[in-house]
């Protein structure tokens, strides 16, 4: 899979992504006062084998010149009703307030779709506020039981299959 915004490419990811990802998304953990939990929350950056693509799920990377700028993704999940989690989106501030991140989402969201999925779960943290902000503007509804220990906000959206 090959997408372009503008000047970025969301592709696929390959493992020798794995160490670009796991910095990036320490240095954006930091910019938030966040730590990097490489045995918890952010274990499944470190086996996206295991955690995305042996489930049934994606894990992008977007890059720009070459650069990787940008992660986004989503696995299957026991909570709901044929669901889904999206987890790990996130972007250098270089590639922030240019659309690209209701972009992301919107494709994400497509490609969750295509697949049958009914719900879509999202967890964040409050101090996160493009993010909350992008998922409220997006129609995902808050909900209870935040299950991510660095996360204190829980979201859904429902999905309307037009086959039915």
């Amino acid at each position: 899979m090959n997408l372009f915004y503008r000047d970025f490419l969301i592709r696929d990811w390959q493992s020798g992504d794995r160490t670009a990802a796991a910095e990036m998304i320490g240095s954006i953990l930091a910019e938030y006062g966040l730590g990097w939990e490489p045995t918890g929350a952010d274990r499944d950056v470190l086996h996206v084998e295991e955690c995305y693509q042996s489930t049934g799920g994606e894990f992008w990377v977007v890059e720009q010149h070459g650069k990787l700028i940008g992660t986004a993704a989503y696995h299957p999940i026991q909570r709901g009703t044929n669901a889904v989690e999206i987890r790990k989106m996130y972007l250098r501030p270089i590639a922030r307030r240019q659309g690209l991140g209701r972009f992301l989402l919107e494709q994400l969201e497509a490609a969750i779709a295509a697949r049958g999925f009914e719900q879509i779960w999202i967890e964040t943290v409050s101090i996160l506020q493009e993010a909350v902000k992008l998922y409220e503007s997006s129609g995902y509804q808050p909900a209870s039981r935040v299950e991510t220990e660095r996360c204190d906000r829980v979201y859904v959206k429902f999905l309307v299959n037009p086959s039915l």
